[in-house]
């Protein structure tokens, strides 16, 4: 657990989400906003912050490494004094039908699928918590010089991406990419190790956060190509069957695109 935000008078804000990308990316979208923000990645770290502080709103995803996001959420409803006055956000591409209604039977009052945009995200928590100040005023516009160089203009992905996810902030855009290529490290090393060892529970939690992480850097293919292994992963474990054949081809396919991601990212 880590906050990631401190002062006394601020909105008080719970985010349960295990991918530090996604944990990054909610961070960085509150961070202007005067809310404190207090991450956790599993339901037991949650349980434990509740226990300790009060919260106005807590964002949590569905999968979660020790237990499910549900059970979290029916734990609150079971003990209310444990939750306080929280108000519940579901934050999760797994928002099927049926995951909708039981979301509904627990007290949430929004589901957010992954991967929502800045202005979505930002839109929820400003709805649930009402008008909330600004942490800093932005820097004032410098103004143009003309023999200032003019930055290189973004390939048509990320001018996409840009646009679509992160409401036209490049330098948002940018400061999430550089975090996710950094934690794109540490998932291939995860990813090999959960194959190696035919972990399809861990390696199934990988595809499912590299899906949205992929999609919100505008990456749509291997976006696609993340959910086919979570699908392949899930339908094996759902049906409690061996190890299917064809994850270990598509793990490899999908290691060798966010190596050449790395590698073809240019310097900033």
């Amino acid at each position: 657990m880590s906050a990631l935000a401190h002062g006394a008078g601020l909105r008080r804000v719970l985010l349960v989400e295990d991918d530090p990308s996604l944990q990054r990316f909610v961070s960085m979208v509150l961070e202007d906003l005067a809310v404190e923000l207090t991450v956790c990645g599993d339901v037991g770290s949650a349980l434990l912050a509740l226990r300790r502080s009060a919260f106005e709103l807590l964002i949590t995803d569905l999968m979660l490494p020790d237990r499910s996001g549900l059970d979290l959420l029916a734990e609150l409803q079971a003990l209310p004094a444990l939750r306080g006055s929280a108000r519940l956000v579901a934050f999760s591409a797994g928002l099927q039908p049926e995951v909708r209604s039981r979301l509904q039977t627990l007290d949430v009052e929004r589901m957010l699928f992954k991967p929502c945009s800045v202005g979505e995200l930002e839109a929820c928590v400003l709805e649930i918590l009402g008008p909330v100040p600004r942490a800093s005023e932005p820097p004032p516009l410098q103004p143009y010089r003309p023999n200032d160089a003019a930055p290189p203009p973004a390939p048509q992905a990320d001018q996409e991406a840009i646009l679509r996810n992160f409401g036209g902030d490049a330098a948002l855009y940018r400061g999430f990419r550089a975090a996710s290529l950094e934690q794109f490290a540490q998932d291939l090393q995860e990813g090999e190790r959960a194959c190696s060892a035919r972990d399809a529970p861990a390696l199934r939690r990988l595809a499912h956060s590299l899906k949205s992480v992929l999609l919100i850097l505008g990456l749509d293919s291997s976006s696609d190509l993340a959910n086919r292994l979570e699908r392949q992963l899930e339908q094996a474990l759902n049906a409690e069957a061996a190890w299917p054949a064809e994850a270990e081809g598509l793990w490899q396919e999908l290691r060798l695109q966010l190596r050449a991601i790395r590698a073809e990212t240019p310097e900033p």
